[in-house]
């Protein structure tokens, strides 16, 4: 059975599982392990940097990561098992750092309940309650209190260069286009349900909706009521299809002239803070009674300026980052206000250019949300570039193991920045999309990438292509089946 991205919490198993580091079974053989002993000094139950001995859990099915901290080997076990799991029964210890376990409970549908989950290294134990809510006791516990983890279903796809569009020119008369001219404007056909379908049925649980919105709004940021309807009739095809859906601002960001959500506090004070908060107000307000089969993503990839030269991230400490936070606090401030299914609607936010640098993952920062457990983190990998690219002279044609390892760093530093921040992580654009390179090489690189997102439990979501929708021919299939190969 296939792995896949988000599950509602209203249905079993859990929604989607936390992206931290791989299972403590498998840390013995992590390079960067220091050093262990058998004879354990200490022994803690970690929860997001605190040591802790009991924890209140959602009535809906959820997963949790909890850190052991000990310098010895360690096992555990539970209670009660009918409802709760746990992903390992023992682990390595460590001298410098800790090792992981994800413990797991089953949707509740009666009285609240407890258990006990016990762990040991060497003369010391620890124990930790497990207290879930029963029917009743809280009433956010129904249906939209689907917890932001990561299970499942592994491979998304994204429906790029459609509604994302925004052709420039003389040869493009925005006056006189309509929506669907405009969703066709880069090449693409009309999104149609049996293209929706087609990818769906080829086993893609999860469909990305870039969107720009720009060119649809007025100069006080009303976006037009046709366009906002085309989006809604796109967004329904794929809640149709049983897929989840990720909705979010596109091109609004990014290297272009005409980009207007940029990453600066001088832009932020200055009219784009409220032109942002309008257009997620209105965004939010269209979806509030969707299911939570449906996502929103609070942007793209922002940079501090609408010139290449953003691409380049500024050093830590930026104003740039600042904005950023003041943007996500705010994404998520108004889609709460509207009310509705989005009170706990799962969210997505983005470091700056949604790039896995080290610098730039540091500065992300969790926004405040009234409903905890709500908010999870993408980045973007076209890693190695000058092999996932064409870039010239400089191109990678061979997929090798210096490939291997840069893609081996980029998965280590998001696992750790998410294991930090205690939210979960995925890919929300991948790809090897150099159609030119060798097909053969290109299948070795979908091989490693599916296999990653299988060692680290998380997900990715490969950026168009693959299909020739119009024929709704898979012209790579072969890509396509190393994708899912590598996660069976």
């Amino acid at each position: 059975m296939q792995k896949g991205i988000l599950k509602a919490a209203s249905c079993l198993p859990v929604l989607l599982l936390m992206l931290f580091t791989a299972c403590s079974d498998d840390l013995g053989n992590d390079p960067t392990y220091t050093g262990r002993t058998n004879a354990a000094t200490h022994l803690s139950l970690m929860k997001d940097s605190t040591a802790v001995d009991a924890i209140s859990v959602s009535m809906g099915a959820t997963s949790t990561m909890l850190g052991i901290d000990s310098d010895g080997d360690w096992t555990a076990e539970v209670s009660d098992t009918t409802w709760v799991k746990i992903s390992n029964h023992a682990g390595y210890g460590f001298a410098d750092r800790w090792s992981f376990l994800r413990l797991s409970v089953l949707k509740n549908e009666g009285e609240a309940r407890s258990a006990v989950l016990t762990v040991k290294s060497g003369s010391n134990q620890r124990t930790l309650t497990i207290n879930q809510r029963g029917t009743g006791t809280d009433p956010g516990d129904t249906f939209p209190s689907s917890f932001a983890t990561l299970e499942d279903f592994l491979l998304g796809y994204n429906l790029g260069n459609t509604l994302d569009s925004w052709p420039v020119g003389s040869w493009w008369d925005p006056t006189t286009k309509t929506p669907t001219d405009w969703e066709q404007g880069w090449g693409q056909p009309l999104t149609t349900p049996e293209i929706i379908n087609t990818i769906v049925e080829r086993g893609f649980n999860v469909i990305r909706i870039p969107v720009t919105w720009a060119p649809h709004m007025d100069a006080n940021g009303n976006v037009d009521a046709a366009w906002m309807a085309r989006v809604k009739e796109v967004v329904d095809m794929v809640m149709a299809s049983g897929s989840y859906c990720i909705l979010n601002v596109q091109h609004d960001t990014g290297a272009s002239e005409s980009a207007w959500l940029i990453a600066s506090m001088d832009a932020y004070n200055n009219g784009a803070a409220e032109r942002y908060k309008k257009l997620w107000q209105q965004i939010a307000t269209t979806f509030r009674d969707y299911g939570d089969h449906l996502l929103f993503e609070s942007f793209n990839e922002i940079l501090y300026t609408n010139s290449n030269d953003g691409w380049t991230a500024p050093a830590a400490g930026n104003d740039c980052y600042e904005a950023i936070r003041r943007y996500h606090q705010d994404f998520v401030d108004v889609v709460r206000a509207t009310g509705g299914n989005n009170e706990f609607r799962n969210l997505v936010i983005n470091p700056y250019s949604a790039s896995s640098t080290e610098t730039v993952l540091n500065e992300l920062v969790v926004p405040s949300d009234k409903h905890a457990n709500h908010i999870m983190m993408s980045v973007h990998s076209y890693d190695p570039y000058n092999f996932c690219n064409d870039n010239g002279e400089w191109s990678i044609l061979t997929f090798n193991d210096e490939c291997r390892e840069t893609i081996d760093g980029v998965f280590q530093r998001v696992t750790k920045r998410a294991s930090e921040l205690g939210i979960p992580a995925f890919f929300g654009e991948f790809g090897a999309i150099d159609g030119k390179k060798d097909p053969a090489e290109r299948i070795k690189y979908a091989t490693y990438m599916g296999q990653k997102f299988k060692q680290h439990a998380t997900a990715g979501l490969w950026w168009m292509g693959l299909i020739d929708r119009p024929s709704l021919t898979w012209y790579e299939a072969e890509i396509v089946d190393a994708l899912f190969n590598a996660l069976k």
